[in-house]
């Protein structure tokens, strides 16, 4: 297909979502945080939204009548601090093992004392060799980074990192997440299993979009996929990739427009 003709059926998908949005009382808003909202930072605390992002946010919540909810593979709490709203956003944290409210409580799955017992022994090794990455100590799971890292010595890291978590990813109630520039081992449902729950909660047959970046976006994009009511599943990203989502948006001039259209539409 060439890029117009791309264009062309991305902007017909577009049109038929938002034409059906016009007559619902409560569409669904999903949104992937890192590489979607914001820009990636080496430091994720000082990863801010893209400029005019959380201003379009708080006008589709002024409105009333989208239900917005942050899915992200970061801990549920960093978001609000960096996202800026108040009250805060529900997020659901470390890919969708973690749950967290507007009013504070939180929901955690939870690892049998085995999966524990393998985690909190991977943590201790790693905390005393981070083998040249950045080691993440989640709630869940062990994450290690190498974005940044020069190629010959992300290789290198990812190989080592790789034959410590493979291993462990074949206990049960253990799985391998992999992302841009990282491996995580992990417990709990994921993005896909996160917007299933949400879709289950709504009662299913309003709109519902989920905007993401990573390839770890892709179960929820596929399970926006099989949503009963109007669906959009987008990737937003600078450069195209092979993806199950509807349409492709490039951060930050597309993301606004598209958030623009959602504020007009719910008007």
């Amino acid at each position: 297909m060439t890029r117009k003709a791309a264009d062309k059926e991305a902007a017909e998908k577009l049109d038929a979502f938002f034409l059906a949005f016009k007559a619902s009382a409560s569409p669904l808003l999903l949104l992937d945080y890192d590489g979607t909202l914001a820009p990636f930072r080496v430091n994720r605390f000082t990863a801010r939204p893209w400029g005019g992002v959380r201003q379009l946010l708080e006008k589709i919540r002024r409105q009333g009548r989208t239900r917005m909810v942050v899915i992200t593979g970061r801990p549920a709490a960093e978001i609000a601090p960096l996202l800026g709203l108040e009250p805060p956003l529900e997020v659901w944290g470390l890919h969708g093992a973690e749950r967290l409210l507007p009013d504070g409580r939180r929901e955690l799955e939870q690892a049998t004392p085995a999966v524990q017992l393998a985690l909190d022994v991977l943590r201790e090794h790693l905390r005393r060799d981070s083998l040249g990455g950045l080691f993440e100590d989640k709630a869940n799971g062990v994450v290690m980074h190498w974005r940044g890292v020069p190629p010959r010595k992300a290789s290198q890291i990812e190989e080592q990192t790789r034959r410590l978590f493979e291993p462990l990813a074949q206990m049960e109630g253990l799985a391998l997440l992999e992302f841009e520039a990282g491996l995580e081992l992990r417990v709990g449902r994921n993005k896909g299993g996160a917007v299933r729950e949400i879709l289950r909660e709504a009662g299913g047959g309003g709109p519902v979009a989920f905007l993401g970046d990573d390839v770890t976006d892709e179960e929820a994009f596929h399970a926006v996929n099989q949503a009963a009511g109007p669906h959009l599943s987008v990737l937003v990203r600078r450069e195209p990739r092979e993806t199950a989502a509807d349409v492709w948006l490039r951060p930050p001039r597309e993301l606004k427009l598209f958030l623009k259209r959602w504020a007009v539409t719910a008007s």
